[in-house]
């Protein structure tokens, strides 16, 4: 039982029938330092019931707690504080955590279900640049979070690899481009037909009639249009993977917009068969008024699908091929209404997962205020933000520790480390501005922080390597060490609650917690004095490394055991 729950039951005798175990459960606060208690219980609402104040109902309580898994309990005002028995629990804690290790904090709550996920999507053609980075670490995240849940997640990177684009794209190229140009440098080159494209056509509006006219030819097999959208699919795949490499995420799938084009026609055929198409000016849509939403556009005056076709296409594909227990769409928060209309959709097809989608929404990244956008040609390449942010770790590392024998590659962990970070400490639905030099301080809530809280853990490991340190007996009686105890403690909790929130940066900010405690305790204690409690504080040090090293993974970051 651990001491939420000996709190509870202590308070659930205590008051004898007038509130459930799960009702006392929910009105337990974290006091936010220890001299005030380790959990507390207000008695606010109790006084409308019992028709006592607040702080004779405390005392009450008080007089008849049985109190003896607990250390003291204090009654401040209205509140009953609870200290637990720091030695008993630190035991506690510290075998479980060395006897799981990287295993501490998993559970099966998913029951092996499949999570499809998709994430990173980036189109065709065009660099992944600072905007791709989010989808990509907040979905890269979610999978693990939601692996040590007990799901079965499946990265489905579903690439812009279809769509009128591409009709701008290739009309582009057979004005503009040749073929020399493309093969030397293909996606600047791409790109920069893409945004010519866009400042031609303000005046020149008759080229979207041509692009229209390209992607329908693309629709229809056309060999040239086929051959061309080939070829700028494959340069695009090549470059898109060298930094997903350099980032660590990989994929189970990479079955992009094309993939679905063979499966529109039956998407259309059950819209019809359930009597859902109706025409709207030309156009085929499903009215969606009972929703209280706008009319999905499922097919243009011209045939043409859109990408709410596609999409219908591929949620009836993961449904049969996965049965999902979650179909989440790690997609920003522009889009939030679009997968309304999705959902609805499909939920009227009565496709079985159609609950079970989710919209797993972000906020944006900008750059000085700005938003990024690849038609006005104003991109930041993702690749060279890594390469610079490897680039300043590595000049810092060797500031600090020249003698480092792989400086490079701990420089190459920090500095993408520092970049994933530092988008994941954030709520995912919060807007960013990026600044390069604030991720990668090695002071404050950054991932460096918690890196080199994590190299300092080794480091005392290192040096006390002839203490034999076990999962049995670690009783700690240090006061200074007892935030970091009930601070590894909340880590089971903590994967539960980003799991539940699909929210990354409930683990960033935990390591950051864990790592400040951590720090606290290395400056106050003196861990290495050899006394009876060594081993047990060094069965501290080797816990706190093992769940930060695990909640980095968490977040798709490395962490080096020196810096």
């Amino acid at each position: 039982m651990d001491y939420k729950q000996k709190v509870t039951a202590a308070l659930a005798q205590a008051l004898d029938g007038q509130l459930t175990a799960d009702e006392i459960s929910a009105k337990l606060e974290r006091p936010k330092t220890s001299d005030k208690g380790d959990m507390a219980f207000p008695t606010f609402t109790l006084a409308k019931v019992l028709h006592r104040a607040p702080q004779q109902i405390a005392q009450d309580l008080a007089d008849k707690l049985d109190t003896t898994d607990f250390e003291k309990v204090e009654v401040v005002g209205p509140y009953l504080n609870f200290f637990f028995d720091k030695g008993a629990y630190s035991e506690a804690t510290l075998d479980t955590v060395l006897t799981a290790g990287a295993s501490y904090g998993k559970n099966e709550d998913g029951n092996g279900g499949n999570v499809p996920i998709d994430m990173s999507s980036p189109n065709i053609a065009k660099p992944m640049s600072m905007g791709h980075l989010r989808s990509t670490v907040i979905g890269n995240s979610i999978a693990e979070i939601l692996t040590k849940n007990g799901y079965h997640p499946i990265k489905d990177n579903h690439l812009g690899d279809w769509g009128t684009q591409f009709g701008k794209l290739i009309t582009a190229y057979k004005l503009w481009g040749n073929e020399a140009d493309v093969k030397a440098d293909p996606i600047n080159k791409l790109v920069e037909y893409y945004v010519r494209f866009h400042k031609e056509d303000v005046d020149k509006p008759e080229l979207d009639d041509v692009a229209r006219e390209w992607f329908k030819k693309l629709e229809d097999g056309d060999e040239e249009a086929h051959r061309l959208w080939k070829w700028f699919r494959e340069a695009s795949l090549q470059e898109f993977n060298d930094v997903y490499e350099e980032l660590g995420v990989k994929f189970d799938t990479y079955n992009g917009e094309a993939f679905y084009n063979d499966k529109l026609e039956e998407v259309v055929q059950i819209l019809k068969d359930k009597h859902l198409l109706v025409e709207s000016q030309g156009a085929q849509v499903v009215d969606l008024s009972k929703y209280d939403l706008n009319p999905a556009l499922i097919l243009k005056s011209d045939g043409a699908s859109l990408y709410i076709t596609r999409d219908i296409a591929t949620a009836l594909y993961r449904d049969r091929t996965y049965a999902p227990a979650k179909n989440l769409y790690v997609v920003g928060s522009e889009q939030t209404y679009y997968f309304k209309q999705l959902k609805a959709v499909l939920k009227e097809m009565g496709v079985k997962s159609a609950d079970n989608l989710q919209h797993v929404p972000f906020g944006l990244i900008t750059v000085d205020g700005k938003k990024l956008s690849t038609r006005s040609g104003r991109i930041i390449l993702l690749a060279k933000v890594l390469e610079e942010s490897v680039k300043l770790a590595g000049e810092q590392i060797n500031e600090k520790n020249p003698e480092l024998a792989n400086k490079q590659e701990v420089a190459k962990q920090v500095g993408v480390g520092a970049i994933v970070f530092g988008d994941l400490k954030n709520e995912r639905t919060n807007n960013i501005d990026f600044v390069l030099a604030d991720q990668l301080k090695f002071e404050g809530e950054t991932g460096p922080y918690v890196q080199y809280s994590h190299a300092r853990a080794e480091s005392i490991l290192r040096k006390a390597s002839n203490v034999d340190v076990q999962a049995a007996g670690n009783h700690i009686t240090d006061p200074e060490a007892w935030d970091t105890i009930k601070a590894l403690a909340d880590f089971p909790a903590m994967v539960k609650m980003a799991c539940k929130e699909l929210e990354p940066s409930v683990i960033a900010k935990y390591a950051i917690r864990l790592a400040k405690t951590f720090n606290k305790y290395y400056a106050h204690s003196k861990i290495l004095t050899e006394d009876a409690e060594l081993p047990a504080r060094l069965a501290l040090v080797k816990a706190v490394s093992t769940v930060l090293k695990e909640s980095l993974r968490l977040l798709g970051v490395q962490a080096p055991d020196e810096m």
